[in-house]
């Protein structure tokens, strides 16, 4: 999910493990839905027409459904057949069911009427159940693969149609869906009205949206086209800033897109329970509430960022995705990638102070993490079942892929890039597109091998690993350049692999005070770049716009280090982010990762600092013993309390947003990684604060204070945050009370976190997070896992709302082969499919156990040489 992990963590909901293809006997043409919800009784009616063709003869229509009754069906061939009663076999397995006539249909056009039932469910899926303030809501997730749990129909991307859609409703409540309302007519039956919308343009019924309820709305209009943001009536105050962001969002795509933006209207809708982070459902994006409201006075840059971010990512998917749909879910990242990459530019226009530059860099690294696994997988990677299709919404799909696109946007050049991009949607529109389509436009655009480059990206798995050893000769600087693939695994990095990408390498480099770039496309195993003068040091990922990872020779390591305070912000941080990744994967040791942090413990960027605290926390986690643990906190704390004195803990008035969030990783690094006391006294006096004066303390520095305070805390301060999470009237501010139950560290409190989990103050869309916090917990992690085997039956059915087999995912913070195995015997006595999740899992784990093995001696001897003397320097 980018920063935004939440997107593509949640962006599905459950699935069922045997679905398959769909014959091609038939192809829809229209659909016309009538759905009666009864919120009291969570169940609906529906009324269904369906037009199509019978592209061969048939007696037999096979089409999805799941949970759905059918009362009755009829068939008949246009014009003028006969209409037949249809007999129903449904098979669960495969989501399907086949409609079954006596008399032979014809090819040629069909239509097909349903009536049936369905249940209102509370798993997040299909048309499911929300509940709110003291009252139900319908509203509907249909992505990838539960239109069929709404209505019966074609449910694959490649059968695109238009919807007439209709909603009887309760007197005072209203319906949001893909099209403007058509007409509004009392009836049928007092206390009842009926909401008819405007027909859709064509589009998959993985994009159908409905919501009932008494939604309240700002509106505004931006191109001629009317923008509202809804919510529940008690967030209406929280819509304006979101109104805002969208509509500059939309003037910016009207702007960079050819095809302006094709719908009559545009509704966010933020609904109270939503398993995915926001689904871009055609005019209709719905959402989970906490990533749409913020007030720009109280909430914290990061959300407010994150807010832009994520209404960017769906009102792109308006294009990628809902005007051009990939044929099959193979080519999901042609949807998801396209929109995560995209995303930045808008936010960026408006936002430069933000500089999201850097954390599109950040988001590469995330993506690398991943492909850096031996279960990792191709971008395009084939998928039939629901289960398969639920695995593609992964980092691969949405982060690796925007990487990939912002390598080849420099490499092409921004315009070349934007010509390729609205030649491929000018040729696509309306219809469906496979990565060919892509590649062959931007290929067309640039004249360059963008089809060979991309191919190599797309169709294989992996991040490369580019070596770089500069050597000065005859006033010019060969680079010679090794390409390999990369792995965090050490066994499998020392195994190697054939596997060669078609590399645009992007190389800056210095002389006589000045940096300079060269770029070539690097084919081979081997190759060499000549620089035109002696370089005094060469950087091998200028901008940090190259998808691989990249190491040096120990001499051209040794000159970089001496202009790395130069190199830019992004630059810095992928150069940190390599080295970590070097540690992992055995080529370098923890020691030089420390002196590497040590030599830029006067830099402020605070996205560098995000990183060194991810990675200072894992080492404090992982390698250190009990004799070098207090050592390493001292050093740690070292690093960050020199910054904490400059910053303070309190905003000013010309704090940028940079600056904000470096006082935030600041203080995370001291009071959660140092636990140094000063720090988590400060986090006690702002938790007390905020608990007494609600909305009183800065928002950056909440969740590390309420967090904080929770992992030194007692029984009395868990019942404040109990009370506190039902106060909170900001969604932000709620949730940090809600996840700082997971960190106290009593057995009784932990005990009590998953009582809670199982009852109504944990909504099911939150469960999984909830849990996933209580047993990621370092210090109480083995009563965890015992509560979370105990309590499986009722911990499934809540945490059910994601994709089956997901849970696994429970396990993946352990670094213990005893826990390794039991996780692996316990999810494997559940049923639980041997999923790519729970292949990269296990693959997790034991890179943490290999870590911890091969780096821990080393860190006790860095710290035998170099920690005495921080210790003493520190206090």
């Amino acid at each position: 999910m980018r920063r935004i992990s939440i997107l593509f963590l949640l962006c599905t909901a459950a699935l069922a493990l045997h679905a398959q293809r769909l014959p091609d006997t038939v192809t829809p043409h229209h659909y016309i839905l009538k759905f009666t919800p009864d919120l009291k009784a969570a169940k609906f009616a529906g009324e269904e027409t369906i037009h199509g063709d019978i592209n061969r003869p048939t007696k037999d229509i096979v089409l999805n459904a799941l949970e759905i009754e059918f009362q009755q069906v009829t068939v008949q061939a246009l014009p003028g057949g006969a209409v037949q009663t249809a007999k129903v076999a449904l098979d669960p397995q495969k989501e399907m069911a086949t409609l079954s006539v006596d008399q032979e249909l014809p090819k040629g056009p069909v239509e097909i009427k349903i009536k049936y039932t369905g249940i209102l469910n509370d798993q997040l899926r299909g048309l499911y159940l929300s509940k709110g303030e003291g009252r139900n809501y319908a509203t509907t997730q249909m992505e990838p693969t539960d239109a069929r749990r709404a209505f019966p129909g074609w449910d694959e991307p490649a059968y695109k149609a238009p919807f007439d859609i209709s909603v009887v409703a309760d007197t005072g409540d209203t319906a949001i869906s893909n099209s403007r309302i058509a007409k509004d007519e009392p009836g049928p039956g007092p206390g009842k009205h009926t909401i008819t919308f405007a027909p859709t343009p064509k589009m998959s019924t993985y994009l159908v949206a409905l919501a009932v309820g008494d939604w309240k709305c700002q509106e505004g209009t931006q191109d001629g086209i009317p923008i509202r943001i809804c919510a529940t009536p008690d967030k209406a105050h929280l819509l304006g800033e979101a109104l805002a962001a969208a509509k500059s969002i939309q003037h910016y795509y009207n702007q960079w897109y050819a095809p302006k933006y094709i719908s009559p209207k545009l509704d966010v809708l933020a609904v109270p329970d939503f398993s995915a982070g926001a689904m871009e459902n055609t005019a209709a994006i719905f959402y989970r509430e906490v990533l749409l409201f913020y007030d720009a006075k109280t909430t914290s840059s990061s959300l407010q960022k994150t807010v832009w971010d994520v209404l960017a990512h769906e009102q792109a998917h308006m294009w990628f995705g809902d005007l051009v749909t990939m044929q099959w879910w193979n080519d999901i990242w042609l949807n998801e990638g396209f929109a995560t990459w995209m995303s930045s530019k808008p936010v960026r226009a408006a936002h430069p102070e933000w500089n999201n530059q850097i954390d599109e860099v950040d988001s590469a690294t995330n993506a690398m993490a991943v492909d850096s696994l031996v279960a990792t997988r191709p971008i395009r990677q084939d998928a039939t079942t629901s289960q398969e299709i639920g695995e593609l919404f992964d980092g691969i799909a949405y982060e690796k892929t925007a990487a990939v696109l912002r390598m080849l946007e420099g490499y092409e050049g921004p315009q070349v890039f934007q010509k390729g991009t609205n030649d491929y949607l000018a040729a696509h529109k309306y219809g469906n597109a496979t990565a060919e389509d892509f590649w062959g436009a931007q290929t067309a655009a640039s004249r360059k091998p963008i089809d060979k480059v991309m191919a190599s990206f797309v169709l294989q798995p992996g991040v490369p690993l580019v070596s770089v050893d500069a050597k000065c000769s005859a006033g010019k600087t060969d680079v010679a350049i090794t390409q390999q693939r990369f792995f965090s695994d050490r066994l499998a990095m020392d195994k190697g692999s054939e596997q060669l990408w078609q590399v645009p390498t992007c190389l800056k480099y210095g002389t006589k005070g000045k940096s300079e770039t060269k770029c070539e496309l690097v084919t081979a195993k081997q190759a060499t770049i000549t620089l035109p003068a002696c370089a005094d040091w060469v950087y091998a990922n200028a901008d940090a716009r190259g998808y691989y990872r990249a190491a040096y020779s120990p001499a051209s390591y040794k000159q970089l280090m001496t202009a790395a305070a130069s190199l830019l912000p992004q630059e810095r941080l992928a150069l940190v982010d390599n080295q970590w990744a070097l540690v992992r994967s055995g080529r370098s040791d923890v020691g030089d990762f420390l002196q590497l942090t040590e030599a830029l413990r006067t830099d402020r960027g605070r996205a560098l600092w995000e990183n060194l605290n991810a990675r200072l926390n894992t080492i404090n986690r992982y390698l250190t013993t009990v004799e070098d643990k207090a050592n390493f906190r001292t050093f740690v704390a070292s690093l960050y309390r020199p910054m904490i004195a400059e910053l303070g803990y309190t905003k000013r008035a010309d704090d940028s947003t940079d600056t904000q969030q470096l006082r935030r990783e600041v203080f995370n690094g001291l009071a959660l990684v140092a636990e140094d006391p000063d720090a988590i006294a400060k986090a006690k006096e702002l938790t007390q604060q905020e608990i007494k004066q609600p909305g009183s303390v800065d928002a950056e520095l909440l969740s590390v204070a309420v967090a904080g305070a929770a992992r030194f805390g007692d029984a009395a301060l868990y019942d404040q945050y109990l009370v506190a999470m039902k106060q909170e009237k900001e969604p932000e501010r709620h949730y940090n009370f809600v996840y700082g139950l997971t960190l106290f560290r009593q057995p009784e409190l932990v005990k009590r976190s998953f009582e809670l989990v199982e009852g109504p103050d944990i909504r099911n869309q939150d469960a999984t997070g909830f849990v996933n916090s209580l047993v990621g917990d370092p210090y109480n992690q083995q009563q965890a896992w015992e509560l979370f085997k105990s309590d499986w039956p009722a911990l499934e059915k809540k945490m059910s709302s994601y994709v089956r087999g997901e849970s696994v995912r429970v396990a993946g913070s352990f670094c213990d082969a005893g826990m390794r195995d039991d996780a692996k015997q316990f999810f494997a006595s559940k049923g639980n499919p041997q999923s790519r999740t729970a292949r990269q899992t296990m693959e997790r784990i034991n890179s943490c156990i290999d870590l911890k093995q091969q780096q821990q001696p080393k860190l006790s001897a860095w710290m035998a040489q170099h920690g005495g003397s921080k210790a003493r320097a520190a206090r």
